[in-house]
């Protein structure tokens, strides 16, 4: 939004696939409404290494498909394709495996500078779990089970806000097989925690894949 300062906000991270102008992230870090009026337009910030002597850009996009359920968002990006990451099924993907994620945890504070963790699968669960009181349960937890849990990935790696929407992908092929997701998969496994925990989860890749078969 050009009037508010800074102009900017940093709401997570984003990767290309498919052509190279297809953008994934979370639908959460997606704002539901966006004031023309106020010229405000949602964009991704393409950060160009500085000894490059180029500046970092700055794109419009639009989001052109949802999956509320596994929370994905897919947005067109204007302008040149970037290298775009392979998305690999989740299927065969175990416990004990070895990933990374890159993402841009605290953007607003350390600044466009993407940062990569190790870690390992360290479980693969439900994303929701029947309670065993009824004072347990919270609208999120609801529609996880009304509309049937899924698995998704526990990692042993600590992920910090900024990353949701970060590709988890295999530290040898490259290949992305699940979205680091920081708020809609804790805030419906761990809700009922007094003091939720560091864990990190991530969305596989197959329901990516389902998402972007949709659009071709």
């Amino acid at each position: 939004m050009r009037t508010r300062s800074p102009q900017f906000q940093f709401l997570g991270t984003g990767f290309a696939v498919d052509d190279g102008t297809l953008i994934v992230t979370n639908t959460h870090v997606i704002p539901a409404i966006l004031d023309p009026a106020k010229m405000e337009v949602l964009a991704v910030l393409i950060p160009v290494p500085s000894k490059d002597g180029k500046e970092a850009q700055i794109r419009e996009v639009k989001q052109i498909a949802a999956d509320p359920a596994s929370d994905l968002g897919v947005l067109k990006m204007s302008g040149a394709p970037l290298p775009a990451l392979k998305v690999r099924a989740s299927e065969g993907v175990k416990e004990g495996q070895d990933v990374f994620f890159t993402g841009y945890p605290i953007g607003a504070v350390l600044g466009p500078y993407p940062s990569t963790h190790r870690g390992m699968i360290s479980a693969i669960t439900p994303i929701a779990i029947p309670q065993a009181r009824a004072g347990d349960l919270d609208a999120n937890l609801l529609k996880r089970l009304a509309k049937g849990p899924f698995p998704v990935f526990q990692l042993d790696a600590t992920a910090y806000p900024g990353s949701s929407g970060s590709p988890l992908y295999d530290p040898e092929s490259g290949e992305v097989i699940g979205v680091v997701n920081m708020v809609f998969v804790k805030t419906t496994k761990e809700a009922v925690l007094a003091q939720p925990s560091g864990i990190t989860y991530a969305v596989p890749s197959s329901h990516l894949e389902e998402l972007l078969k949709k659009l071709h």
